[in-house]
Formats: C-alpha cells, structure tokens, sequence
C-alpha cells in the first residue's frame, strides 16, 4: 500500500469511534454527510453540461472535515473556505436549494446570481464566503474573529484552506495575527495530498503541515479527515479554548478528493487504483455508517432512508433552480461600490 501512504503518511484507519457521542447527533451527522455527498453528485454533472457556468469543484471526499468542523459552531459564528466549499457552506447551514439557485447563476441564489460557484455566501448562515484566493478563505474567518474579540462576543470563527495554501505566505500571516492576538479561530487545513496536480510531499518540507504551524505557538493537531469523529474532537477542544478566550487552534485533517480538482480535470498524476483505493477503504460517509451499524443505531433500511432524503432535498433544489429566473440586467450595478477616478493631467 505503499503508493497510498505516501499521500499524507497515514494508512488504513481503524474502525470510527463514535465514544459518548449520542446517537441522535451522530444521525444528524450522517444526515449532513449524506446530503453533502449527494448535492456535490449532482452539481458534478450539470456543471460538465454547463447548466451550471464557470465549472466547480467537487468536495466527494472532504464531508467529515467539514461536518466534523460545522458540528461545534453554532449558528451565529462564522465560516469561509476557499474556492472547494459547498461542504463547508451545507455543513454551515445553508439551504441547498440557495446554493443550488446561486451556482445556475439564478436571482432566487445567495447573491441573486452574482457570485456563482467561486464567490458563494451566506451571511444569514454564517458563512462568509468562498473565493479563489488561496488562503484567502482563513483571512475572512480572521478578520470576523477580531470583530467577535472586539466586540466580546460568545462567539468563533472557523477558516478552511487546502494543503496547497501550507506554502502561501497569506496563510501564516493569519495564523500569526490570531495566535498574536489570541482571537477565538479555527484555522482547518483540508490536507487531500494535491495542490491542484502537485504531490505535497513534493513541495513541502517539514514533519506536517501541522508540526509548521505549531511553531506559531498555538495547539495545533493532525487528524484523520475521514473519521468525523476524530474531527469533531479535535474542532470542540479548539472551540472550547476559543470561547473561553483561549486563542486559536490549528486543525490539519488528512482527507482526499475523489474526484480531479475540477469537474472535467483528465487526472493524469493520480492512478485509478490510488483512487479506487481510497474510496473503497477511506470513504468518510461508509466509515460512519459502519460505525453507526456496529453500535446498533443503524441498519440498510435506515441508510436508505436518510440517503432518500438528500436525494430529494437536491433533486427539489436543482428543480427550483432550473425554474427560477435569471437577474435581471438592469440591475448588474446594483449593490457594486467604486471610487470616484480622478486623473491628473500634469497642467
């Protein structure tokens, strides 16, 4: 397995422990995964069609990361990720039928059409947006995190980048700023092994993307980003420490994508075996049922159950979608800001 390991240096894990976690939050949790898994399965392919314009990219593969994560915020803090983010935006809370709506580039999306795939928000959800800047997504959540010091609320922030950001310089002048100024953020890194076509390990020096950060002088951990278990540890032992005023906490969850970076990528750096592998051994949604079947809290009907109900929730969200109405030209500059241009003319 040695063409697998060397991904992000783990290897098969153990079964999930799902430890004390009551029964109706782990559903809950696989409830989310579930929809996630099936949204994504959908968007995938309207996107190659182009009902959905501009492509996107597909997070199959990410949902333990994100719902691990989304399951210690509550619904007054705040979330941003990168240009992969319709996990973290469903894990959030926001309502696959807005998304859905903002991705066909519709006036019933988030931002009525305006913002597509790459720059998708919702502010009511708490989530503060995805964008193509790399790193940028944690630099939101930062700057969200001092608002919520400033102002002395009860409340955190969680800022998601990809590996490929460990070795932007954006990305530890946030991590410095927040350790600095002990502000209440969870800076997760989605370590899936690529940066886009490139190896991490062939681009990265250093134990971990973890061990780097570390040096920042907050606690910072590695874990395994197909168990949602092991995230939502991780992410409420962050959270706790951020409430009280604790600072930061850097989370590195080694994850992978099965599918390409974006939808239509040829994928000619990965082997179909590397990725049949990890799907077969590694898929975070079966890993959780698995577990939910060990403890007795699950059986095939029940599975079922809860996939139909993301089938439908989808299939309603890509329904409306399709019937909604597109933005109406007349308003294209409505809500854009500029600054009055003044040019010197040298007399």
């Amino acid at each position: 397995m040695r063409a697998h390991t060397d991904i992000t240096g783990t290897v098969p894990g153990a079964a999930i422990d799902l430890g004390d976690v009551p029964s109706p939050e782990a559903a809950g949790w696989l409830d989310r995964m579930l929809l996630i898994r099936e949204f994504e399965s959908a968007a995938g392919p309207l996107a190659q069609a182009g009902a959905i314009p501009g492509g996107m990219h597909s997070a199959i593969g990410h949902e333990a990361v994100a719902v691990g994560v989304g399951s210690v915020l509550r619904p007054d803090d705040v979330a941003a990720a990168p240009h992969r983010s319709h996990h973290v935006a469903l894990a959030k809370g926001m309502d696959p039928a807005l998304m859905m709506a903002e991705l066909f580039g519709k006036r019933t999306g988030s931002s009525a059409g305006r913002g597509g795939h790459m720059h998708l928000a919702d502010f009511g959800a708490g989530f503060f947006g995805s964008n193509g800047i790399v790193g940028a997504g944690v630099g939101l959540a930062l700057g969200a995190a001092l608002a919520q010091s400033y102002r002395g609320e009860p409340r955190i922030s969680a800022g998601f980048f990809g590996d490929g950001g460990a070795n932007t310089g954006r990305v530890w002048e946030f991590v410095n700023l927040a350790a600095a100024w002990h502000l209440p953020l969870l800076v997760v890194c989605e370590n899936n092994g690529y940066a886009v076509e490139t190896r991490i390990r062939d681009a990265m020096a250093g134990e971990s993307i973890a061990a780097r950060a570390a040096g920042f002088g907050l606690p910072a951990v590695q874990v395994d980003g197909q168990d949602v278990a092991a995230v939502h540890r991780a992410a409420a032992q962050g959270a706790v420490l951020a409430r009280s005023g604790g600072g930061p906490t850097f989370i590195e969850a080694l994850t992978y994508r099965h599918l390409g970076h974006d939808i239509g990528e040829r994928g000619q750096y990965r082997t179909a075996d590397e990725v049949s592998w990890w799907e077969r051994h590694r898929d975070p949604v079966q890993r959780l049922r698995a577990a939910l079947v060990a403890r007795g809290d699950l059986d095939d009907d029940g599975y079922e159950q809860a996939a139909g109900r993301a089938r439908a929730r989808v299939a309603e969200a890509v329904s409306a979608a399709e019937a909604a109405p597109l933005p109406d030209p007349a308003t294209v500059t409505g809500g854009v800001t500029a600054t009055e241009l003044r040019i010197r003319t040298g007399s």
